[in-house]
C-alpha cells in the first residue's frame, strides 16, 4: 500500500528476492508516478512513465478504493492472508479506515507492518508529509552537497531521490529481520521507518565528524572531509576522480605526477598533514594534472595501484563493456507487448538468484487474479465489486 518511491523501492527489492508482491493502487489513477513523464514507455504519452518503471518490477497490481467501506473490508481480508504490509500513507490516514497497524495485527498476529513516513509515527513532526527534496534539505544532506560558498557555490540536492531510496533499503532490511524474528517468536510487529531519521543515520562519518570534533561539516564539492587528495581534478581533455586512501597511495600519486619529492614533505607526508595543507597541495596537483589527458592519468595511476577513474555520464555507464559483461541492463515484456528495459538488481546469489519474472504491471492488471488466488472470490463476486467501483 505504498506509492512514489520509498515503499515501492522496498517492494521491488522484496519481489526481486522472491516475494509475491501485490501493489494496491487507487482505481483509475494508481501510483502517482505512473504519470510522472515524459519519457513514456514506447513513446505512448500518458502510458507508463520511466519513473514508475524504475521501481515496480516483479509486482502484481490490484485496484481497491480504500475510501469505501467495501474497499476497507476487502483490504482486511487480504491483510489476513499476507506476511508483510508496506504502507506510506500520511500518519493517521489508515486509522480512519480501520487499517492502522494495531488493527491489522489484530486480524493477523503474524503480520509484519512496515510504515514509511516523512518523520515517523511519533514526535512533533509526525503529521507532516515528507518528500525527498525537503528531506535532503532539512535532514542535512544539502548542507554538505555542492561547492563551498567561497567559490560561489550553494546547497545542492543529490541527482536521484536518495532519501527515499535509502529509506526503502532500510525498510527491506527491517522487514527481513522482522521475518527472521517471527520465525523464532511466531509474532509479527510494526516497523516505523521515517525518511528523515533514515537520512540522518546515513550521514555516517559526517555525523561523527561533528559529534567527535565539534565542527559543523560544510560543502566541499567533490572533496572529502577526512582524506586528501580525494576529489575530482581537471585534466587536459576532461576530468578524473582521484581517491587516495592512504599514505602509500599518496606517494605513488606524486610519483606519477612528477612531484615525488613532495611525498616526504612534512606538510604532506601524512594524511592529517595534508588535511591542514589541503589548498596548497590541491593547487600543485591541479597544475600537474592539466598537462595530460584523462586516459593518460588513469592508466598511470592504476598502474601504480592508485584508485582513479573517469567521470562517466549515464549513457556510458549503461552501455560500456562492464555493463554488458555484468548484465546491468535487462529487458522484460509487459502484458501489452512492450519491451521494458530495466537496471538489474546488483546482488548476485549463487543458490537463489534474483528473479526477473514480471515487468512493472499495468494499472489493476492482476485484480481478478489476486482476488481469486488469495481469497477464492468467484467471477460473479469480483464483477459485483467492479460494478460498485470498489475495485
Amino acid at each position: 500500500m505504498s506509492r512514489v518511491l520509498a515503499g515501492p523501492w522496498a517492494g521491488q527489492l522484496l519481489g526481486d528476492y522472491g516475494a509475491d508482491v501485490v501493489k494496491v493502487e487507487r482505481p483509475g489513477a494508481g501510483d502517482d508516478t505512473r504519470q510522472w513523464g515524459p519519457p513514456w514507455l514506447a513513446g505512448k504519452e500518458g502510458g507508463e512513465s520511466a519513473y514508475f518503471l524504475s521501481t515496480n518490477r516483479n509486482k502484481r497490481s490490484i485496484t481497491i478504493d480504500l475510501s469505501t467501506e467495501h474497499g476497507q473490508a476487502l483490504m482486511r481480508e487480504l491483510v489476513g492472508k499476507a506476511d508483510v504490509v508496506i504502507e506510506n500513507f500520511k500518519v493517521g490516514t489508515l486509522d480512519r479506515y480501520g487499517l492502522d497497524a494495531a488493527s491489522m495485527l489484530a486480524i493477523n498476529p503474524r503480520l509484519i507492518v512496515c510504515s514509511i513516513s516523512g518523520f515517523g509515527r511519533t514526535g512533533p513532526r509526525a503529521s507532516e508529509p515528507g518528500y525527498d527534496a525537503m528531506i535532503q534539505a532539512s535532514a542535512g544532506l544539502m548542507s554538505i552537497t555542492g561547492e563551498p560558498d567561497e567559490v560561489g557555490g550553494g546547497p545542492q540536492k543529490v541527482g536521484v531521490a536518495i532519501a527515499d531510496i535509502m529509506a526503502g533499503m532500510y525498510a527491506v532490511t527491517a522487514v527481513l529481520a522482522a521475518l527472521n524474528a517471527r520465525a523464532v517468536s511466531g509474532r509479527g510487529q510494526h516497523i516505523d521507518v521515517p525518511l528523515y531519521d533514515s537520512q540522518v543515520a546515513w550521514l555516517a562519518n559526517q555525523n561523527m565528524n561533528f559529534l567527535v570534533g565539534g565542527m559543523v561539516p560544510g560543502r566541499m564539492g567533490t572533496g572529502h572531509p577526512n582524506l586528501v587528495p580525494y576529489q575530482a581534478f581537471p585534466t587536459a581533455d576532461g576530468a578524473i576522480m582521484l581517491a587516495v586512501g592512504n599514505d602509500r597511495q599518496f606517494a605513488a600519486t606524486m610519483d606519477c605526477l612528477g612531484l615525488g619529492e613532495y611525498a616526504t614533505d612534512p606538510r604532506f607526508a601524512r594524511n592529517r598533514d595534508r588535511i591542514h595543507n589541503r589548498a596548497s597541495l590541491v593547487a600543485m596537483m591541479t597544475e600537474a594534472f592539466a598537462t595530460q589527458g584523462s586516459a593518460h592519468w588513469i592508466a598511470e595511476l592504476m598502474a601504480h595501484g592508485v584508485p582513479a577513474g573517469p567521470i562517466n555520464d549515464i549513457r556510458e555507464v549503461l552501455t560500456n563493456e562492464h555493463a554488458q559483461q555484468r548484465g546491468l541492463v535487462r529487458t522484460l515484456d509487459n502484458s501489452a507487448g512492450d519491451a521494458v528495459p530495466m537496471v538489474a538488481n546488483p546482488v548476485m546469489f549463487d543458490a537463489t538468484p534474483v528473479r526477473y519474472e514480471r515487468a512493472p504491471p499495468l494499472l489493476g492488471e492482476h485484480t481478478e487474479e489476486v482476488l481469486q488466488e488469495w481469497l477464492g472470490y468467484s467471477p460473479e463476486r469480483i464483477a459485483a465489486l467492479r460494478n460498485a467501483t470498489v475495485i
